[in-house]
This record gives structure tokens, C-alpha cells and sequence, in this order.
């Protein structure tokens, strides 16, 4: 199973970087060597990084929280759509809204008001309003629902978010770490892993490397969510506050490759484990 993970990553192109000249310092310690003036990103961090990511997110579902996915760059968003409609989790790929979580109770009263336009659709009370008033109040039905639509379900503020290209999506970042929400992102060489307290090294502009860790990701949702129907009802309802994500140092907030896992994911089993990156790359796609 580990073996076949590898294969796909590197067939995805997972560890295929950014230009040497666009690096972040930061992530040196990810980073296995360059080719052609474009770093390749050691493919073991990126599969500690996903295994510690999935357990985490087991985690936090089984205990009744969910995962916010949030990606709007073209490369991920029907991706991460198609894999949320599967396991019924929130998410965000058009645009993100801000105070979309600082600001929860006023995104609620938009939906509120969703509910509100669709219900004047069904029942036909919108054609006997004039056609200005009631091509406005479409406009505005097809603006929430294009910027909301992904949440709508989402009562409260989720367990964890998980984001792809953490230099894109800042406000949401700032948001979680402002709430004390975890934050799981697939970071490239030019990202800087000390604003995510879970880093996952890995090609972001690449469609299929994006689907494969949405694949692995969504897995992990489905597995927490089969713990959660089998848990008791103290179990699942143990409490409402967040769990707590890996300790952040003082230096930087996520582990090193050389360093063991943080307390809030165990490193993988012998079995799991990775094999080792192959002195000869693969042919850039």
C-alpha cells in the first residue's frame, strides 16, 4: 500500500518544485536536491507529512468536527469539489469570503438569506414581483450561492482546515490561527511552512498531484466518519472545543525530516514507511 502511494505521487509529480531562484529558505530541510534550476522536494517528507495529516483528520472526525477544504486556484477546485460532495465535507473553491470565520454569524445570516430567495423560486411567489426587482433578487440568489454554496451546511467552525497553496489562501490562514482552528496544507518550495501547523511538501500547481492528496485526505474523512457511527455517545460528544493541534515551536511550527513526529500524529509503522527517494529522478511530465 505504501509502495503503491509512492508510485502514484511521483507519477503525479509531487516532487517536482519551484525554480531554485523562487525558494523559501524555510523549506530547506524539504528539500532533496535540484535538477534543471528546479528543486525536487524529498518525497519522504511529503508521505510523513500526508500519513501524520490522515491521522489527524481521522481524529478530528470521529469526534463529530469537520474538515473545511479550501483551494481557488483553477488546478484544485473540482477536485476538492468532487471529493467534498463525496464525504459531505465543507468547502471553498470560488472565493474566500472575509470573516468567513471570524465573522461566522454574519455568514449565516447569508445563507439564512439563500434559503430565503430559493424558497421565493419554488414556490413561484418571485414571478409576481416586476421584472427589475426580480431579476436583482436572481443576481443575488446566484452570488451567494457561487461564493457560499461549499459551507452551506456547515453550522460551526470546522475541526481542522486543510489548504492547497497556503501563499494563496492567507486570509484563511490568518482566520484559523486567529480562532486556534489546525491548518493542513500541501506547501511548495516557495510556501513558508511556519504559518500551517501541519505541512504536507508538494508540487500545488499540479492537477493530479493535488488529487492524489485530496484522494488520501478524503480517505482519512471516511475512516473518521465510519469511527464516528461506531463511537458511543460520550465518545462523540466528548467535547466542543477544538482539538488541539501539534505544538508549534519556537522556530518554526512544523516538524523536520529528521526530527519525530509531533505528539498530535504518530510517525508511520516500519510497514508504512516510505521507500527511500531514488538517486535518479523521473522525466518531468
Amino acid at each position: 500500500m505504501a509502495d503503491q502511494l509512492v508510485q502514484d505521487l511521483l507519477e503525479a509529480g509531487i516532487h517536482f518544485g519551484q525554480k531554485k531562484s523562487a525558494w523559501n529558505p524555510k523549506m530547506k530541510s524539504y528539500i532533496w536536491g535540484e535538477r534543471n534550476r528546479i528543486h525536487i522536494i524529498d518525497i519522504r517528507s511529503t508521505i510523513r507529512g500526508l500519513l501524520i495529516a490522515k491521522k489527524y483528520i481521522t481524529k478530528i472526525v470521529s469526534q463529530g468536527r469537520d474538515v473545511c477544504f479550501v483551494g481557488t486556484k483553477r488546478q484544485a477546485r473540482n477536485s476538492i469539489e468532487a471529493h467534498c460532495q463525496e464525504t459531505g465535507m465543507p468547502w471553498v473553491t470560488e472565493r474566500w469570503l472575509g470573516g468567513t470565520l471570524t465573522n461566522f454569524r454574519t455568514i449565516r445570516e447569508r445563507l439564512k438569506r439563500l434559503e430565503e430567495l430559493e424558497a421565493l423560486v419554488e414556490s413561484g411567489e418571485i414571478d409576481t414581483y416586476s421584472k427589475k426587482m426580480t431579476s436583482q433578487l436572481m443576481r443575488e440568489k446566484r452570488k451567494i450561492t457561487r461564493n457560499l454554496q461549499g459551507i452551506r451546511n456547515m453550522k460551526k467552525h470546522p475541526g481542522a482546515i486543510v489548504i492547497i497553496d497556503s501563499g494563496r489562501e492567507l486570509n484563511a490562514l490568518r482566520e484559523a490561527r486567529n480562532l486556534g482552528i489546525p491548518t493542513i496544507a500541501l506547501i511548495d518550495t516557495d510556501g513558508d511552512p511556519d504559518k500551517v501547523d501541519i505541512p504536507i511538501p508538494g508540487n500545488d500547481d499540479s492537477m493530479r498531484s493535488i488529487d492524489v492528496i485530496l484522494r488520501e485526505l478524503s480517505a482519512a474523512v471516511q475512516e473518521g466518519l465510519k469511527r464516528r457511527g461506531t463511537q458511543g455517545k460520550d465518545e462523540a460528544e466528548q467535547t466542543e472545543e477544538t482539538p488541539k493541534a501539534p505544538k508549534r515551536r519556537s522556530s518554526r511550527s512544523s516538524f523536520r525530516a529528521d526530527e519525530p513526529a509531533p505528539e498530535a500524529a504518530e510517525a508511520p509503522t516500519e510497514e508504512a514507511a516510505p521507500a527511500p527517494v531514488a538517486e535518479s529522478t523521473p522525466e518531468q511530465a
